[in-house]
């Protein structure tokens, strides 16, 4: 048998259910929706959630179709989905919690006796990090930008962490995520492997929801978890981000894609006003890769443009 919140589910069965964590003011009981399917045979729980921002929908559908694809009768261990970790947020159809307003993915462990977010984030570690392996957390560049595929590992948990992040299968391994407060983070404090994979954004698009599923399955088989060969690359490049923040308000134009290569002093973009002025201009400081661009055009002081990533060197397997 494996237990999570209100759920048991037993060997080679499959359930789902929510673990309670507050009513709306209408009367609606929120939380955190689980699927689990508990296989026959002994091996890991692995832990794959999506949605911790609402605008966020590729991962979300992954999961749902990874997890239904997949015969309890054959798997090794247990697989936790959590297709929509922050459903107030998918309400809003916004990356924040219509309720509180708060960014779910730095607040991280949170406060059982905060505001919503806060007590979301409190359930996840109280509830959920105990009786898990592993965590694998899905994103996209959300509703405002694109980002280029990528799995973002910790830095100082590379020992922990690496092996899974290889396997999500994208070239580019961003090493550092300085913020704190993220899933990640009370997860690898207990000293478990997690990962975020990046992929996509702007719109809900089939090609990135399939890029997760592949990532889901080839994390899966390199936890032994189900049959078949693990898919690793010969190099993956590190790279490490910086966030390009605008001067001026205005509409932004950009010159580069997600994933492009660029040389110091290309430009990426320029922020032009109502009668096609150009307010500033967004060239690259230095050699490297552009990770993640604006796709919402309004723009405003201080918002977010760009992310550039300069090349750390390369990571073999």
């Amino acid at each position: 048998m494996y237990s999570i919140g209100p759920l048991t589910v037993a060997r080679g069965e499959r359930a789902q259910g929510l673990i309670p964590v507050g009513t709306s003011s209408y009367g609606v009981e929120l939380g955190i929706p689980l699927i689990v399917v508990n296989g026959a045979e002994d091996g890991p729980v692995l832990c794959v959630d999506a949605g911790v921002h609402g605008d966020e929908y590729d991962g979300q559908e992954a999961i749902r179709r990874a997890l239904a694809e997949i015969d309890p009768a054959t798997l090794r261990g247990t697989v936790v989905g959590i297709p929509c970790m922050n459903t107030p947020a998918f309400e809003a159809a916004a990356r924040a919690s219509g309720i509180d307003h708060l960014n779910l993915n730095r607040i991280f462990p949170g406060d059982p006796e905060g505001s919503y977010s806060q007590r979301l984030a409190a359930t996840f570690v109280e509830q959920v990090v105990p009786v898990v392996d592993a965590v694998v957390d899905l994103h996209t560049g959300g509703a405002y930008g694109e980002i280029a595929p990528l799995v973002i590992l910790q830095g100082g948990y590379e020992d922990l962490a690496t092996d899974i992040a290889l396997a999500a299968g994208h070239e580019l391994v961003w090493k550092g995520g300085k913020w704190g407060g993220t899933v990640r983070h009370p997860v690898l404090a207990a000293g478990k492997p997690a990962i975020t994979i990046e992929c996509g954004g702007a719109t809900y698009r089939e090609a990135n929801v399939e890029r997760h599923m592949h990532s889901i399955r080839n994390i899966l088989r390199s936890l032994k978890m189900i049959d078949g060969e693990v898919e690793l690359r010969d190099t993956y490049t590190a790279v490490t981000g910086t966030f390009a923040r605008s001067s001026n308000g205005g509409f932004f134009v950009s010159y580069a894609e997600p994933g492009e290569n660029c040389k110091e002093g290309d430009l990426i973009g320029q922020i032009v006003d109502h009668y096609g002025n150009t307010l500033e201009e967004v060239r690259a400081d230095w050699d490297g890769i552009v990770l993640w661009v604006r796709r919402i055009r309004t723009v405003r002081s201080g918002d977010e443009v760009v992310i550039f990533g300069a090349v750390e060197g390369e990571i073999k397997p």
